[in-house]
């Protein structure tokens, strides 16, 4: 009977032990619906930007589905983003799901509803306008799915995982530099900016400071809200009063690219045009001879979504990350422009 009772006694440890090990060492335990199993240890919390104890995402049957957002799928800037962050993706074995709201924030907050409805298990989000953004945010948020904020910060930055993104600050500093270099006796400058993107406020307070004490008069900033045709318009109106101008500054290429046009239309001879991303199309314009188009600050897509997917990994992976990721950015003008080619993004 003595033997009998330890006998039982020492299968009772076994038995826990075993259990005790299996809930240590498998942390990605899955019901068959794809749900986590409630028994499953806990992973440690990544650090993040705006959760407070939040758990790393188990890998799924059938790999992650991640969304992806930016405020104008058609701009070439955000075309080159998407391509580097689905060739990660897709890479892994994951599924990447792309909306494009239009710059139409009513219109990406609707769009971000559908994909946590879809599933998706991350997010990497370029905001069609920083404040109004953040409805969005809060139902991210409350679905505990971790952001990739890109490109453009958001309002608050609290709901945030990680940001990776271009010096904007510096982006515009370079062109302003340049321009001082160019013209150092000053003069009358148009600021293109677009009041709803951090990023481009960044870039024109860049080019404001290095024009500082400088001799230069900014005559008119205005909304050219990113894009050709609107800072054609605006250009058209402005240069009719000002055809005396020395620098038209936009803060994206697209805004530099319809300066140039309403200058060429004004029969304008001699300014200075700048814009900020380093695209393809203004880097062939820089090649021509005799073009007003003076120089971009340049930043690389192509390294912000790698960087970007390399970050959400290391989420998924249940790491720690930095709150910010910064990525170079550089001025290109006719002198250097053959460094980087005009068929492609650096």
């Amino acid at each position: 009977m003595k033997r009998r009772m330890i006998g039982i006694l020492l299968s009772m440890t076994l038995a826990v032990g075993m259990l005790t090990g299996c809930g240590g060492s498998d942390n990605s335990t899955a019901s068959a619906n794809g749900t986590e199993s409630t028994n499953a240890a806990p992973t440690e919390a990544p650090t993040t930007a705006g959760a407070e104890s939040e758990t790393a995402p188990q890998k799924k049957e059938g790999g992650y589905t991640f969304g992806y957002t930016a405020k104008d799928g058609s701009n070439p800037f955000f075309i080159a983003v998407e391509n580097a962050i689905r060739e990660a993706v897709e890479a892994n074995g994951d599924k990447l799901i792309a909306t494009d709201p239009s710059d139409d924030v009513d219109k990406q907050i609707s769009q971000i509803e559908d994909m946590i409805v879809q599933g998706i298990d991350a997010i990497f989000l370029n905001p069609a306008e920083a404040e109004g953004i953040l409805p969005a945010l809060d139902k991210l948020k409350e679905a505990g799915i971790p952001i990739i904020n890109f490109d453009t910060e958001v309002a608050d930055m609290s709901y945030i995982t990680a940001y990776v993104g271009s010096d904007n600050y510096n982006a515009g500093f370079v062109c302003g530099e340049d321009l001082v270099k160019r013209s150092p006796e000053g003069g009358k400058v148009i600021v293109l900016d677009e009041p709803t993107a951090n990023s481009v406020v960044d870039r024109v307070n860049g080019f404001l400071a290095a024009l500082e004490d400088k001799g230069f008069e900014v005559v008119s900033q205005q909304n050219g809200k990113g894009n050709l045709e609107t800072a054609m318009s605006v250009c058209e109106d402005l240069l009719q009063a000002n055809s005396d101008v020395v620098c038209l500054f936009g803060g994206n290429d697209p805004m530099a690219l319809g300066a140039l046009a309403a200058a060429n239309a004004a029969n304008i001879t001699e300014c200075y045009i700048y814009g900020v991303d380093g695209s393809p199309d203004v880097k062939a314009e820089l090649t021509n001879e005799g073009t007003l188009l003076t120089g971009t600050g340049a930043q690389s897509p192509n390294q912000i979504g790698i960087t970007s997917a390399e970050v959400m990994y290391k989420i998924m992976n249940g790491e720690n990350v930095d709150e910010r990721y910064p990525v170079e950015t550089f001025l290109i003008n006719a002198d250097n422009v053959g460094e980087f080619g005009t068929d492609g993004w650096q």
